[in-house]
């Protein structure tokens, strides 16, 4: 299988430019599934059902979220509804919607996709291995999956490289997300887990993580209660491609960037 995950979209320009490639990626890069985080979509904070549906027309098979998920209180009601539009699992009991998902495409083949927070540096959410390991017991590779993607938003690149380890020959893709900044540690892990700590944003690279940088740095020296507005210059659309066995295991990892400043792969 080819699975194609990108990072989180920040701002409508971002979204703008993720929406208008999709369609020929999954041509391109022949994909089996592509996932999204759109977490921070709708003007760098939250996301609205409109900027959902309008990345499933394009081709977004799941789409994660993290920390930033309510802040667009009109999603509350759709994400209980659309099951593909994930919430982090492990948030305090009660919260709507649901954080893992199987879909199907249209050759048979089963993605599972697991939505996970830290709890490091994070808000207040249940413990984030205990809910991993839930996930991972109740969805097995070749038993409940063909693959099994999961999303770890999270602040500490410790606490992420940790749930790699943990998940590792039990997931086909551990990948970070919450940070921005795309990390060079992607890799296929012992037990044949892809892994990555962070897989970066969907956004403008010349920007302090997606945001205006004046802005970011006058809030840094302290001048003033700034509004952080999102940056918008070229966009680098950033994720990760596997490609993975018959058992669901990473045979092949490759990093994902184009356009805008950073390096193309």
């Amino acid at each position: 299988m080819r699975v194609l995950f990108l990072g989180d979209i920040v701002g409508r320009m971002a979204r703008n430019e993720v929406i208008r490639q999709l369609p020929g990626l999954r041509d391109e890069l022949a994909l089996d599934f592509i996932v999204v985080n759109c977490e921070n979509a709708a003007g760098g904070f939250g996301t609205t059902p409109k900027i959902c549906d309008a990345l499933f027309a394009a081709g977004a098979d799941v789409l994660t979220t993290g920390n930033h998920v309510w802040d667009k209180k009109e999603i509350i009601d759709y994400i209980v509804d659309e099951r593909r539009l994930l919430r982090p699992l492990n948030m305090i009991e009660g919260a709507p919607g649901n954080g893992i998902v199987q879909v199907r495409n249209a050759a048979g083949l089963r993605l599972v996709v697991v939505n996970i927070m830290t709890n490091l540096f994070m808000a207040p959410n249940n413990p984030s291995f205990t809910a991993l390991n839930d996930a991972l017991v109740r969805n097995k590779l070749v038993r409940d999956a063909d693959f099994i993607l999961v999303d770890v938003h999270g602040e500490a690149t410790s606490e992420k490289m940790a749930l790699g380890h943990y998940a590792d020959g039990r997931a086909s893709l551990v990948v970070g997300t919450h940070t921005h900044i795309p990390t060079a540690d992607l890799r296929i892990l012992p037990g044949g887990t892809a892994y990555q700590t962070d897989v970066g944003m969907c956004g403008d690279y010349d920007s302090v993580i997606g945001m205006e940088k004046q802005a970011a740095m006058d809030r840094f020296l302290g001048r003033g209660n700034t509004r952080l507005s999102v940056a918008l210059g070229p966009v680098t659309l950033a994720g990760i491609l596997v490609e993975s066995d018959n058992v669901g295991l990473a045979t092949a990892v490759h990093p994902f960037r184009r356009g805008g400043v950073l390096a193309a792969t």
